[in-house]
């Protein structure tokens, strides 16, 4: 019989084709293919541990995840109940990505690297808790400031510790539920020591979801990051992001002021300071020494253009969350090399007193009443 003849007597009948359903769309989707990704990426060679489940610790943990590598991700009880029922979101920059993540309160394995990605004054908690399964794995510090390899070092020792400044942003919204305001270089290199094999290898572990750059001048460098987290607590203060706030040439004049006091009591403290990746000190330098409405124009234009998501500062995100800041690790910084010099912080301690107030009362200021505040000086 032909085809024809079948599909005649099919229809003389009344029988009908079957049509395929679609597939019932699961519960908990991946948002990419396991088989694309094997023959992308290389076979992972650590085993890894992200400590801390906030917007770093959550980037990170997720594009390890989908470049296949060997990790699992310790956060707060409250995160780890919300990733594990509705796994972990990351959207923005590089489009969204939805996947499941092992995600534990405490170590229980031991590994070959830890990512600290916790707050520089969440260190200490962190080693207390995982100190087991710290003490022979490599540890790999994503803080600003430049206290947190010298935290770890007292605790743990010099050995095992690698420095590093991220230059990518990103913003927690919620348990579990990242963005990705916009990609940037991983800078690595040992905080103490040279670097060797070990800094090779945990880079090429790494290299297949972020860009990273090893560096011999680590601590250098962080010094010089520590410029740019400065101007952190002027958004945090009005409660808005990079972007809207600076969009105010009044506050990046503030920006631009304080900056030039930053670098006056480094100076001062003859504190080393190294050019990053893209990141020339010399061009911020340039930027303070420039008349004051110019500046400003400029440092306005870029944190604008910053990324096209809203950035909100670490210093507003903790607010938000009802936790202490990091304000006392960026700008309190320079208050304590202005003890020991000839260079007052003025401007700094005043913010830093504003944010402290705030992280009590939980008032944001108008932009208005921070130009007030901050006309000390001007």
């Amino acid at each position: 019989m032909s085809a024809e003849q079948i599909k005649k007597k099919k229809a003389k009948t009344g029988e009908k084709a079957q049509k395929k359903k679609p597939a019932e769309k699961l519960a908990f989707a991946p948002a990419y293919s396991l088989q694309e990704e094997t023959i992308r990426y290389p076979a992972a060679k650590l085993k890894i541990c992200v400590i801390g489940a906030g917007a770093i610790g959550g980037v990170v943990a997720a594009y390890l995840r989908k470049t296949l590598r060997n990790v699992y991700l310790v956060g707060k009880p409250e995160q780890v109940r919300t990733i594990r029922m509705n796994g972990l979101r990351v959207t923005g920059v590089k489009g969204n990505l939805f996947l499941e993540m092992p995600a534990k309160d405490r170590m229980d394995t031991a590994v070959d690297l830890v990512i600290l990605a916790v707050k520089t004054q969440d260190i200490k908690e962190a080693i207390a808790q995982n100190r087991a399964y710290l003490k022979d794995a490599l540890i790999l510090t994503t803080q600003n400031g430049v206290r947190a390899e010298k935290i770890i070092a007292q605790e743990l020792g010099e050995h095992n510790i690698v420095a590093s400044i991220v230059m990518f942003g990103s913003t927690y919204e919620k348990s579990g539920t990242i963005t990705y305001n916009f990609e940037g270089d991983w800078i690595i290199g040992r905080a103490f020591g040279s670097n060797d094999e070990k800094i090779k290898e945990l880079s090429e572990e790494i290299a297949p979801a972020f860009k990273m750059t090893v560096v011999d001048n680590i601590l250098a460098m962080k010094w010089t990051k520590l410029f740019v987290n400065a101007n952190n607590c002027i958004p945090a203060l009005l409660g808005k992001s990079m972007q809207e706030a600076f969009a105010d040439i009044e506050m990046a004049k503030i920006s631009i002021r304080l900056l030039k006091e930053c670098f006056a009591v480094a100076d001062d403290n003859k504190i080393e300071l190294a050019d990053m990746p893209n990141f020339e000190v010399a061009k911020f330098r340039g930027l303070t020494q420039m008349p004051l409405d110019e500046a400003a124009k400029v440092f306005s234009g870029i944190m604008v253009n910053l990324s096209k998501e809203p950035l909100y500062g670490s210093i507003l995100q903790s607010i938000k969350r009802g936790r202490p800041s990091e304000i006392d690790y960026f700008n309190g910084e320079f208050i304590k090399m202005s003890r020991f010099g000839r260079v007052g912080a003025v401007l700094n301690t005043k913010l830093v007193n504003l944010v402290h107030e705030l992280e009590k009362t939980k008032k944001f200021l108008s932009n208005e009443e921070l130009r007030q505040k901050c006309s000390i000086g001007e």
